[in-house]
């Protein structure tokens, strides 16, 4: 391999300048993805087919950041009501781990929510899920979910892309290294944030890690313009753009006809992708065109009429859920919604309910739109966090009374509709006080395999050559869940 340096001409190496200069710095926050082939740049390298025919074209993953109560929410427990107060036995105390809880003094408590069965599937939810309970025959809640991660940054990491460390790719990142996008404009893989303190992960979140950064997800706004400095200034006419592109792009390929590196590929499908994306990310974010029914549906001015919602999360919420669906409707593979957050180790009661006031209009309205237009059969919808909590009290050091609960990986409830998935069903259960499993584990691992396999790949065969070894997402582990399975 000839990696000897490269210095372009003076004139090539303004107009990169020009181009870094009003995209922004694309390439670095890896805007882009595996694109169709337009005329202007090779194919893809990497492209897979499907090994079998797939049920799912999209996914739009809600990834509730921070652990949500699935006690509280989705797995009603009354005997843990019941025992209220009381010590779970020594022999479960002694073998757990505990991020702030001190165990010897832990104690159960129950939960305030009423549960109620709704629809013809006669599923249990809280009344916190008003309009979630209106859309269950069409969800499978998974209440038998657990991981081996009690922390949240190991936890999330472990959840979005299979492994406790950074530097893996996530979920997104492979589904758009196996399938690439059917968009020609926009990337493949989308990031939309609403945050209260923000993710620990930041940007490993959503990362290609050691795939091409062409694969990682790119970090939208929901206002405005989505990626800072994308527009070209006024004073730069569209024919000089075009042709700085194709001349930096000219460069790179020079260069990686000299290194043969992957990563200069990834670049002028940034700088392409970039260009492209000047014109259809605008008009993307432009919600002019949707019915007033719609926009209500979902929320989007809900902030307005509720002076307690201060920072305005209900309305970016649920802008971002019509975003979602507008992305999938224009070929992105995979989008992420990321809303946190939900680690309640106080003020549960209270900070849950501004929760779901934030995200159950809107997930609902999401989930029969994409079912009225037809989309819902080929999109993925998942809903779920790091872990859940549990149905111990919260009673570290500082606190003056028991009003949370701590981080619980032994058991939590993860909800997925759509995209081939048998819908009006509860797979797997916990025990009588929400502890442990029960009944049909499934294990991280065993949600991506089967998530990969509704996509049309076969878990164990989906691999990327690095550092001499084959890698894939579910690493040595995991099954598909076949009970889950339209």
């Amino acid at each position: 391999m000839n990696a000897a340096p490269f210095s372009p001409p003076p004139l090539a190496r303004s107009r990169r300048d020009f181009l870094a200069s009003s995209a922004g710095g694309l390439g670095a926050l890896a805007l882009a993805s595996l694109l169709r082939d337009d005329g202007l740049l090779a194919a893809p390298s990497g492209f897979r087919a499907p090994h079998f025919a797939p049920k799912a074209k999209n996914c739009i993953y809600f990834f509730m950041e921070g652990g949500p109560s699935q006690m509280d929410l989705f797995d009603p427990k009354p005997k843990l009501n019941e025992l209220d107060g009381q010590p779970l036995p020594p022999s479960v105390l002694e073998k757990a781990q505990f991020a702030f809880i001190k165990k010897e003094e832990a104690r159960l408590m129950g939960s305030p929510r009423t549960f109620r069965k709704y629809g013809q599937c006669g599923m249990d939810l809280s009344d916190l899920l008003p309009h979630l309970s209106t859309c269950v025959d069409d969800i499978a809640l998974v209440r038998s979910m657990h991981c081996d991660q009690f922390n949240h940054l190991p936890g999330q990491l472990l959840m979005l892309t299979g492994s406790p460390l950074r530097g893996w790719p996530t979920l997104g990142s492979w589904l758009n290294y196996g399938l690439g996008s059917e968009s020609r404009d926009l990337p493949g893989y989308v990031v939309l944030t609403t945050l209260g303190r923000g993710l620990p992960g930041g940007a490993a979140s959503w990362s290609s890690g050691f795939l091409p950064s062409n694969y990682g997800g790119s970090l939208f706004r929901s206002q405005g313009s989505p990626v800072l400095n994308l527009e070209t200034p006024d004073r730069i006419p569209s024919g000089m753009q075009r042709r700085s592109v194709e001349a930096i792009n000219d460069l790179n390929r020079i260069r990686q006809q000299r290194t043969g590196h992957d990563e200069i590929d990834a670049r002028i499908r940034h700088y392409e992708l970039a260009y492209r994306m000047q014109t259809a990310a605008p008009e993307l974010i432009d919600l002019s065109g949707e019915s007033a029914a719609t926009l209500e549906a979902y929320g989007v001015e809900r902030s307005e009429r509720d002076s307690s919602d201060k920072n305005g999360f209900q309305s970016a919420f649920a802008r971002n859920c019509l975003l979602a669906r507008r992305l999938v409707e224009r070929g992105t593979r995979f989008v992420t919604l990321f809303l946190s957050t939900w680690d309640q180790h106080s003020n549960l009661d209270s900070a849950l309910a501004t929760n779901t006031r934030i995200s159950d209009q809107p997930v609902a309205a999401l989930l029969k739109d994409l079912k009225e237009r037809g989309l819902l059969d080929e999109t993925l919808v998942v809903w779920g966090g790091e872990f859940g909590r549990t149905p111990l009290g919260e009673n570290r050091p500082g606190f003056k009374t028991v009003t949370g609960r701590d981080h619980h990986p032994h058991s939590f409830s993860l909800w997925m509709a759509g995209g081939g998935i048998k819908g009006g069903q509860i797979l797997g259960s916990t025990d009588e006080v929400g502890w442990g499993v029960a009944e049909d584990p499934v294990h991280v691992h065993d949600l991506h395999a089967t998530i990969l396999h509704l996509f049309g790949f076969d878990h164990e065969s989906l691999t990327y050559r690095f550092q001499g070894r084959d890698f894939r997402l579910t690493d040595v582990h995991g099954h598909v869940v076949e009970k889950l399975l339209a």
